[in-house]
């Protein structure tokens, strides 16, 4: 569906004293696949990625297996092997190259269309995402978001990436927690003042909590899409994803 064709739905219903935001999930949802090991293999190279994938294989099938915290410990020691001792500019430079062409190369035109929708509508748009930050805010710049929440490399007092996840791995509990704390600060800075409104959070408490839509499509999006007013699985799996529970995306864009 193009982005004019959606424009025959009607704009969500605003609740009196409350903005909407929409969240996206990146991979797999905004694009096709994943894109942690093509971004490894952008910066390392493939000889690099493949050796350490080899020597953590009994952690990397663990994390296949159990998901969870052993997906995080496996990510982590992977980031530790390949980017460890890298000076934190030169990756980013090459990191947001790499951001905007694997945007372009695996986007979701039906994802692109929604989230265009979603901002013709005057929502605010994050994108939220346990994959680096240094990559998906520049992707995220295609796109014209309002903000990003993403997992930050650790960079040390010698401007060197130390591999390690600064605030841990942005998935599951995290993300949510995160983007809520994103939904705080960004309409402080709207209403010029401070607040806090309803959510997971003991600190999110308030009757002005914005009206969340959330888009995922893995288990690492789960909280997230329970947070939300209206969650919505992107995934392609239907009946079989573990957020079948959720409205699908076909679903969505028929009806709105």
């Amino acid at each position: 569906m193009t982005a004019a064709s959606q424009d025959q739905y009607p704009a969500t219903e605003r609740i009196p004293g409350r903005d909407v935001v929409a969240a996206f999930d990146f991979d797999g949802t905004l694009t096709r696949g994943g894109s942690v090991w093509q971004f490894l293999t952008a910066i390392c190279g493939r000889e690099t990625v493949v050796t350490a994938g080899i020597a953590l294989s009994p952690k990397l099938v663990r994390a296949a297996l159990f998901g969870g915290r052993a997906t995080d410990d496996a990510k982590e020691a992977l980031f530790v092997r390949t980017l460890a001792g890298r000076p934190a500019e030169e990756v980013a430079r090459s990191a947001a190259e790499f951001g905007v062409a694997h945007y372009r190369r695996r986007n979701r035109t039906k994802v692109r269309a929604r989230l265009d929708w979603h901002r013709r509508q005057g929502h605010r748009v994050v994108v939220v995402s346990a994959s680096p930050e240094c990559y998906v805010e520049a992707a995220a710049g295609e796109l014209g978001v309002d903000g990003v929440v993403a997992t930050r490399l650790e960079v040390d007092r010698n401007g060197k990436l130390t591999g390690h996840f600064a605030g841990g791995n942005c998935r599951g509990e995290r993300k949510r927690d995160r983007l809520l704390q994103w939904m705080v600060s960004s309409s402080d800075r709207r209403r010029g003042g401070e607040g806090t409104f309803v959510g997971a959070l003991p600190e999110v408490q308030d009757k002005g909590r914005p009206y969340l839509w959330a888009y995922g499509n893995s288990a690492g999006d789960l909280q997230m899409l329970e947070e939300a007013d209206i969650g919505v699985d992107a995934g392609r799996l239907g009946r079989f994803g573990k957020l079948r529970r959720f409205r699908r995306l076909g679903d969505v864009l028929t009806a709105w």
